[in-house]
């Protein structure tokens, strides 16, 4: 506890306060003893319970005040070091006191603060290095009456101001964005980076809901911010993938996030002030990944269907399998369609009589299993004119086609319409070619739940399709022999 040098409380000199009848009374604002014993017990209060280490000098530097922090850092009693002349000999070692000493009675004379850093002793005899700022206290007519004293070890305030320069470097330089969100999950400060992010200017994200800033992936950014308020921060970083409104319009990334939750520091049990989410864009690495996955399974497939077809007896057999091990993962449905009579060779493709194309076999539409083969009959295939296996055959390259945006019923006419299963809404059809001929065409359907078919899917259907041209030609060379 503080104490004074008279009753070992702590008297009226305070920082901003001197005492009233000079350095040897204090008598209280009210004219009373029990206004002397208030307003001491208030100082007192107010005294031990601040975070930095206080004490005061009277203007012959007698020590006036001890407050608990002090005593915490030096180890020194309130009424061990309350009365004593200085520091020599107990707190400061006798070759710097003099020293120690006019640093800081040098404050009475000059104006607002000064700061020093010198060593302090402590009661065991060690040694703490210490920033103090000192600054005067005045009597009643303005005369320097004292020396009130402030510190604290300079490793705590080092660490003080680390965290401020990384809370300003944060928020000004960082390569990564940085988020404050308060307890209603809405952005309280926002870097530079994180603003460019979003889209959005610094000042006009804050205060709006997550909402307002993401088109998607909002409910899974709230859900993580509400977890981190209530249990913490999560052990590993979390990819979260989002759309954000721009003026070209909406882009999806993949934000690599970090969280932690921040508690304000001065009171007694963890009371949440927010969330700090840090995130990164990782859009790039990711789709790299994405494709690298992808290619790695493609091309194991394509190896898996390779070494299958090798034991097949029948060639159309060994194309089925192809056909079989290209659905995996890439589409829902698949039919190949050969061309009637045989092969088109390239000096017929402008031949009067339009080419007919005869179904194969084709994937089951119900239950999942291996393809069905048919076409014994020979019969062509109602394709109307423009049809994409039509036009396949034509231009002898691949041709996607896609229901586009309209109604479930709609979608399902395009379907059936083109003679194809009634939920295909995407289609990629790939011509079969072989010895410089083309054999037929080897379609791949996908229903609503996929997306479009993409120039790098073309190509994987193109390299099945070679599989399955070699296969079906194969076949036709044995029937003729």
């Amino acid at each position: 506890m503080s104490a004074s040098r008279r009753s070992g409380t702590t008297d009226e000199l305070g920082p901003d306060e001197p005492e009233r009848d000079g350095p040897e009374g204090s008598s209280a604002a009210s004219g009373g003893p029990e206004g002397s014993a208030g307003g001491s017990d208030l100082l007192a209060a107010l005294l031990d319970g601040m975070d930095a280490a206080l004490c005061a000098f009277d203007a012959d530097g007698v020590v006036t005040h001890w407050n608990r922090e002090a005593e915490r850092i030096l180890g020194w009693s309130a009424a061990e070091a309350v009365g004593r002349h200085g520091f020599a000999g107990w707190a400061v070692r006798e070759a710097d006191a003099e020293e120690v000493e006019g640093r800081l009675m040098s404050a009475m004379h000059a104006p607002g603060r000064q700061v020093h850093e010198f060593a302090l002793l402590t009661k065991d005899g060690g040694r703490v290095l210490v920033r103090t700022q000192s600054a005067a206290v005045r009597g009643p007519d303005g005369k320097p009456a004292g020396v009130y004293c402030a510190f604290s070890e300079v490793h705590a305030q080092i660490d003080l101001e680390r965290s401020i320069a990384l809370s300003e470097a944060l928020f000004e330089d960082a390569s990564w964005g940085v988020v404050l969100v308060d307890a209603d999950l809405r952005p309280a400060v926002v870097n530079a980076h994180a603003a460019r992010a979003l889209g959005i200017g610094r000042t006009s994200v804050l205060g709006r809901p997550l909402g307002e800033l993401l088109a998607q992936g909002v409910e899974e950014l709230e859900s993580a911010l509400t977890h981190v308020l209530a249990e913490g921060a999560p052990p590993a970083p979390a990819e979260i993938w989002v759309s954000v409104r721009t003026p070209e319009g909406e882009r999806r990334r993949c934000w690599r996030c970090g969280f932690v939750r921040l508690a304000s520091p001065l009171a007694e049990e963890p009371v949440p002030l927010g969330v700090g989410w840090l995130f990164q864009d990782v859009t790039a690495a990711k789709q790299g990944d994405q494709e690298a996955a992808l290619l790695r399974f493609r091309t194991n497939q394509l190896h898996r269907a390779a070494r299958a077809a090798a034991e097949c007896e029948d060639p159309v057999e060994a194309a089925t399998v192809h056909l079989d091990f290209a659905l995996a993962g890439f589409a829902d449905h698949a039919l190949i369609d050969r061309v009637a009579g045989g092969a088109v060779a390239d000096v017929d493709a402008g031949a009067a009589e339009p080419v007919r194309l005869v179904r194969v076999a084709v994937t089951p539409s119900g239950a999942p299993g291996p393809s069905l083969l048919g076409g014994e009959a020979g019969l062509p295939v109602r394709y109307g004119e423009g049809h994409p296996a039509l036009q396949c055959v034509a231009r002898a390259g691949s041709v996607r086609a896609d229901a586009g945006d309209v109604p479930a019923e709609r979608a399902r006419e395009w379907a059936v319409g083109r003679q194809w299963p009634a939920d295909a809404v995407h289609a990629l059809c790939a011509v079969l070619r072989s010895r410089g001929r083309t054999l037929g065409v080897v379609t791949f359907l996908r229903g609503a739940g996929r997306s479009a078919f993409e120039r790098s899917d073309a190509v994987y259907a193109e390299a099945v399709a070679v599989r399955i041209a070699a296969a079906l030609d194969l076949a036709g060379a044995l029937g003729s022999e």
